[in-house]
């Protein structure tokens, strides 16, 4: 299986793709000669890892029957200070409320996304540290 994007520029630092019918625009910050109409390319793989893992993770919880009143995954990535400036570790925070949400569960889903699932994560892995934890709100 092969996935596929076309990116098509739309004038100045701006482009375009539809991927799974819905649109994504992508700009640069005005600074670089962008008009800031769209997301960064870069950030946009932060969201892609904790997309990844928040649908493994929220399936596998409603399989165990826990359903968290808040569920949040926030990415930190932190970058390289010399060009190229690509992320050098990426830091997965899981946050959650609710009642009855027993650690071990929350730890057993968290670790089969990270080990088996997310395939985001697994490809991060293969060039920086990708590290997770976990918080009760």
């Amino acid at each position: 299986m092969v996935h596929e994007t076309i990116l098509n520029w739309t004038g100045n630092m701006a482009f375009e793709t539809e991927l799974d019918g819905h649109k994504l625009i992508v700009d640069a910050d005005e600074s670089v000669g962008g008009h800031n109409l769209g997301m960064r390319p870069k950030k946009l793989l932060l969201t892609a890892l904790a997309g990844c893992t928040a649908m493994d993770v929220i399936s596998l919880l409603k399989k165990m029957r826990v359903e968290p009143e808040v569920f949040n995954v926030r990415v930190d990535g932190s970058l390289a200070e010399e060009h190229p400036k690509q992320y050098v570790s990426m830091h997965i925070i899981y946050e959650f409320k609710g009642e009855n949400l027993p650690m071990d569960k929350l730890q057993k889903v968290i670790g089969l996304s990270q080990e088996k699932y997310c395939s985001v994560s697994a490809l991060f892995k293969k060039a920086i540290p990708v590290t997770y934890e976990i918080r009760i709100l």
